[in-house]
């Protein structure tokens, strides 16, 4: 299957929203990447629902939602009727992650478990055959612009190697740091979706540099 491309809006003018998520449309972009930070898991505030749902009435791709806040649990719902098509919680935020899980899946939505650069991919073998997108963040959480963490190559051949043992389908997420220098590293390793915000947003022609991301071949 092609690697697909997931710009996140975190990145995006919210002064011209509207025409950012057209550029996204009419763009090789996948899916569109939601990050919602409610300033207590992770050290930022992003935005919520009123947000969420102004960009699904422009969107024409799927929206991949990435919950960076406690209790996701009680949200889930909301954001599924929001516009969410892949709700991802994070691994650390989640006591009673198979049940949250199971929530997400009962909503209709594709389930995504979203792991902070220190906690192991083990920790998922558990729940592997029931999570649909794994995402490994390859910066710490709450903020764009950040460097790559390099060890993040490592933490997806050995998610990949876990999915291939358990015979899950699940795809490999990469966010954080991505560009064209490592962007074939991720791929080579097993990556399956890339998501790129400042890298994409802050270029002096994002569409293109969606199409380069999406044109490379390993």
């Amino acid at each position: 299957m092609p690697h697909l491309i997931a710009p996140s809006v975190l990145a995006a003018n919210f002064g011209q929203l509207d025409q950012d998520v057209e550029m996204l449309n009419q763009s090789a972009t996948d899916w569109i990447h939601v990050d919602v930070m409610d300033g207590r898991f992770v050290p930022n505030i992003s935005f919520g629902f009123p947000v969420l749902q102004a960009i699904q009435k422009r969107a024409q791709k799927p929206l991949d939602v990435h919950l960076m806040i406690e209790h996701p649990e009680l949200y889930i719902e909301q954001f599924r009727e929001g516009g969410a098509d892949i709700i991802s919680v994070h691994y650390e935020a989640c006591p009673h992650l198979h049940r949250t899980l199971q929530q997400i899946k009962a909503t209709g939505a594709k389930a995504g478990v979203a792991l902070n650069p220190h906690t192991p991919v083990t920790f998922l073998s558990e729940v592997i055959q029931d999570i649909d997108v794994v995402c490994i963040m390859s910066v710490n959480p709450g903020f764009g612009g950040q460097k790559f963490i390099p060890h993040t190559y490592e933490k997806i051949k050995a998610l990949k190697t876990m999915i291939q043992e358990k015979g899950s389908s699940c795809l490999i997420e990469i966010d954080g740091g991505v560009n064209l220098e490592n962007a074939p590293l991720l791929l080579q390793a097993g990556a399956d979706v890339l998501v790129a915000g400042s890298f994409v947003f802050n270029s002096t022609d994002p569409k293109q540099t969606i199409q380069n991301l999406k044109d490379i071949s390993i």
